[in-house]
Formats: C-alpha cells, sequence, structure tokens
C-alpha cells in the first residue's frame, strides 16, 4: 500500500506546486547524474520543469508493482513499478495532454518506501484540439526526443516486424 500511494502523492505534489513534498518522495541520496545527488539538487531540478506550465492534473491510471528480494529484516527493500498517467497542462493558451509511463524504482529507507528513480516517457503530447500523429506525438517538444512509447519495449518490435502496419497507422 506504501508503495500503491507514492504516484499519487507525487501527482498531488506535482500539481500544487509543493516542490518540497515532492523531493521528500524520493531516496535522500538521490542520484541526479551529472547535476549530482540528494534532494536540495532534485528541488533546484524540477523548479523550472514545474515553471514551464501554470495549472496540470495528473491522473492516475494504472499501477504494477513487483517486490524484491527480502533483505536482511526479511522483508523487500526494494521493488520497481511502472504507473501510467494522463497529464494535462496549461501552457498558455494551449491545454496538453500527455500520455505517461514512469517507469520506477522503489527502496525500503528506514522503513519508508520512496522513489530510488523515475523515468518517465511518453506516448504522446499533443493539445487538447490536436490530433497526436499530427503533430509527430509530441507538439509541446517537452523533452527535445520523440516520445519513447510504444517502441522502446523489445515485445513491440517483435510484434509488428515484417507486418505492414499502413491500415492501422499513418505515422508508425
Amino acid at each position: 500500500m506504501a508503495i500503491g500511494q507514492l504516484p499519487i502523492r507525487y501527482a498531488i505534489a506535482v500539481d500544487e506546486r509543493d516542490l518540497d513534498a515532492w523531493a521528500a518522495l524520493f531516496v535522500p541520496d538521490v542520484d541526479m547524474g551529472r547535476h549530482g545527488t540528494g534532494r536540495p539538487v532534485l528541488r533546484e531540478w524540477i523548479a523550472p520543469m514545474v515553471s514551464r506550465f501554470y495549472r496540470s492534473i495528473h491522473q492516475i491510471c494504472g499501477h504494477r508493482i513487483a517486490l524484491g528480494s527480502a533483505g536482511p529484516s526479511g522483508e523487500p527493500e526494494t521493488a520497481t513499478g511502472q504507473v501510467y498517467c494522463r497529464a494535462e497542462h496549461e501552457v498558455g493558451d494551449r491545454w496538453i495532454v500527455m500520455a505517461i509511463r514512469y517507469d520506477d524504482d522503489y527502496r525500503r529507507v528506514d522503513g519508508e518506501w520512496l522513489f530510488a528513480r523515475r523515468r518517465e516517457r511518453h506516448w504522446y503530447a499533443a493539445d487538447l484540439l490536436e490530433r497526436p500523429q499530427h503533430v509527430d506525438f509530441d507538439s509541446w517538444h517537452s523533452s527535445g526526443e520523440s516520445p519513447a512509447l510504444p517502441a522502446v519495449a523489445p515485445t513491440w518490435a517483435e510484434f509488428w516486424g515484417g507486418r505492414d502496419v499502413t491500415p492501422v497507422s499513418t505515422r508508425p
């Protein structure tokens, strides 16, 4: 249950712009790559990100959790998960809708489950009045890269490989 609450608490913290609550959901030594480690670094990194839009609504649509091996206490100390989310953002006069999957690593610290790492992956980001395929699935250009989903899954290429997809997609 504690792991299941993390994505909901994350969504509320982002939507309320409660950066302290948001950072507290992560392990104290969270690795921010070239930016450094720790919650203060994470907080500094997220502030400009959530300043790119005014209102936001992050709706959690589903959550899969896989517990890791038992630690010295006999209980799992790590877990992984995938969280589906529909997020909406007010960006000026646009209303950007994103289909997101978060790929999470969780770790128990002093009895509390926290995010060790979150990887945000998108299917699309498009204004409410746009069709995602008409804007190459990213009219917001939020990451500077094409959305990773669904192609990041090895089963995707295995399933569609060698098939004619033109009857089902104009932008494979």
